[in-house]
């Protein structure tokens, strides 16, 4: 006869879809909700209230900040037309518009130029690429930690890089100044449970966790491992494609970057020189 396979019990087994994986010894709230996270895709109607997003973006500002710039700024939208256009230009995200929330989280020297020329400073390193580079990072660090705010609180999230299809639009939509660029949207809302979603599998940690040096052809076997435990779920959930499809298509062309391939236009037409 043939034994089903034991289903993973503990958070970390979920994460990496195999009940051989070890189990932590050591645990704790904070471990419980990075691990339970997961994209939610359906929301509830019900209302995120304002003090809500006030503690995320409290919780955001708590994220590290290099050299404490602090070169990043989020407009939270919630006006159902306006959200229905940035879902327009994100591909007709159903959620966006069905979520009361949208947070859309800019790199932003703005702020930065206004203090320089209030007090007659010079500002040329804000022009080089490494300055734009800090200003996605701190963006997107800043960001995290307003999800894992919100999955504490029992909220849903999903990002949205699709704003990056047309940066210009966006920058209208939200009268975004010049040095102020859309670098991804954030979805908040209450989950809507009938969507049945769950954690979804990672690769294995042979494939991303490298001792003392790089190795690449031993990524191989965990990967493939990966593509077979990843179908099961595509599979469920009813797509087409396995994970190694998935990903070489959404690299495969310049057309497959939906507009994304103008990133560097974009952020020059947004005052980001990028020396």
């Amino acid at each position: 006869m043939t034994q089903t396979a034991p289903s993973p019990v503990h958070p970390v087994q979920q994460r990496y879809g195999d009940p051989s994986t070890e189990v932590p010894a050591q645990w704790n709230p904070v471990l419980q909700v990075l691990h339970d996270h997961k994209s939610v895709r359906r929301y509830l109607p019900d209302p995120v209230s304002p003090e809500t997003i006030r503690l995320l973006v409290s919780a955001a500002q708590s994220a590290a900040s290099s050299s404490n710039l602090q070169v990043w700024s989020v407009i939270e939208v919630r006006d159902p037309a306006r959200k229905a256009r940035l879902a327009e230009v994100a591909g007709g995200q159903e959620h966006i518009v069905q979520a009361p929330v949208l947070l859309v989280w800019t790199a932003d020297f703005a702020r930065l130029r206004q203090l320089a020329d209030d007090h007659g400073a010079p500002l040329d390193g804000a022009d080089y690429l490494e300055s734009s580079y800090v200003g996605f990072v701190d963006a997107a660090l800043a960001a995290q930690n307003a999800v894992i705010a919100a999955e504490s609180l029992g909220l849903g999230t999903v990002y949205i890089g699709a704003l990056r299809n047309d940066p210009e639009r966006v920058a209208a939509e939200l009268h975004l100044p010049e040095h102020v660029f859309a670098v991804f949207g954030l979805v908040v809302g209450h989950p809507d449970p009938a969507e049945g979603t769950r954690v979804k599998p990672r690769l294995p940690q042979a494939a991303v966790l490298h001792q003392e040096t790089y190795d690449l052809p031993g990524q191989r076997e965990s990967v493939a491992a990966y593509e077979e435990r990843i179908g099961e779920i595509y599979s469920e959930q009813g797509l087409p494609f396995s994970w190694t499809e998935r990903v070489l298509a959404r690299l495969a062309s310049r057309a497959s970057l939906n507009g994304r391939d103008r990133l560097r236009e974009s952020l020059a037409a947004r005052g980001f020189r990028l020396r």
